[in-house]
């Protein structure tokens, strides 16, 4: 049985990245680590792409070391929120043109078979259905062209979502989605090849209003349809503090816990009719409604 999917609200997300442009370069510690040990697993690779696709490019911290290791490429950096557009597009190297899209990672307004790289660096936990992005990736990479990517996995900031169980029972931290999840989504969108790997981070803070500062200044707020949209009193945030409190290490700091789902998997051919031996054309019934075949 599959786990509930939540439902993020798409509006309030782009609202909460475009407040957080200005902030996001400071806060964003474990966002660049995993970017870097991303790009460095393309050293294991052979691949001279032509045209690579940034999901969630954010600011462009990332999107500026992919382009320095491709000189020679053309890039189109992705995001949901344009202010984080308009900083990426300064941040590009002196003499390479970022393209700019500014569009939603479960519906990419690119032709099929654009790119031969797509990356995404901690951004397929803000989608709502990842199965539908991995289709989507495989429709635009040309066959035999990487996907690589990181997510979220369900341990993150469990923490604080922990903390917060102890006051009330409504959805204080998003959800994110198991690493075998994750990889059999990307089996279902007939990528080739994936393989899946997990990390644990462990960042710490003087205090818990310390984390969600962090988490405010990266636009990662509660974005879940549904959430409770009213005032957190000062009796419940006192509660939750002391909740976290508890957690509080022997140097003096509280943790917080990211786990960090890496994947990569190849380009496939599009899918193809079957045609049998009594000429009857079998159509794979998620190509319907996308092909006519005109008979001859």
């Amino acid at each position: 049985m599959e786990p509930a999917r939540q439902c993020l609200d798409k509006r309030l997300l782009r609202r909460s990245f475009n407040a957080a442009a200005a902030s996001y370069d400071a806060a964003a510690v474990l966002q660049r680590e995993t970017g870097k040990r991303l790009i460095e697993r393309l050293e294991l690779v052979r691949l001279n792409p032509r045209w690579i696709l940034d999901i969630g490019a954010g600011t462009g911290a990332t999107t500026r070391q992919l382009m320095q290791r491709y000189p020679r490429a053309r890039f189109i950096a992705l995001d949901i929120a344009p202010a984080m557009l308009r900083r990426a597009r300064r941040r590009a190297p002196l003499l390479q043109r970022l393209r700019c899209a500014c569009a939603d990672a479960e519906s990419l307004p690119f032709a099929a078979g654009s790119f031969d790289l797509v990356f995404s660096n901690l951004t397929l936990q803000w989608v709502n259905d990842p199965e539908r992005v991995f289709r989507e990736v495989q429709r635009v990479l040309r066959p035999n062209g990487l996907l690589l990517f990181t997510s979220l996995g369900p341990d993150t900031l469990k923490e604080l979502r922990q903390s917060w169980e102890c006051v009330d029972g409504y959805v204080h931290v998003n959800r994110f989605v198991d690493m075998h999840e994750v990889g059999d989504a990307v089996v279902r969108a007939r990528l080739a090849d994936p393989v899946m790997e997990m990390e644990y981070f462990t960042l710490t803070y003087r205090s818990a209003r310390d984390l969600v500062h962090e988490l405010k200044a990266l636009g990662a707020h509660n974005v879940v349809v549904g959430r409770n949209t009213g005032l957190t009193g000062r009796r419940r945030w006192f509660a939750m503090e002391a909740a976290y409190e508890r957690l509080r290490a022997a140097e003096g700091l509280l943790p917080a816990t990211y786990e960090v789902i890496y994947g990569h998997a190849w380009g496939t051919p599009p899918a193809r009719p079957r045609v049998d031996r009594s000429s009857a054309i079998r159509i794979p019934l998620t190509e319907i409604g996308r092909r006519r075949f005109r008979a001859r």
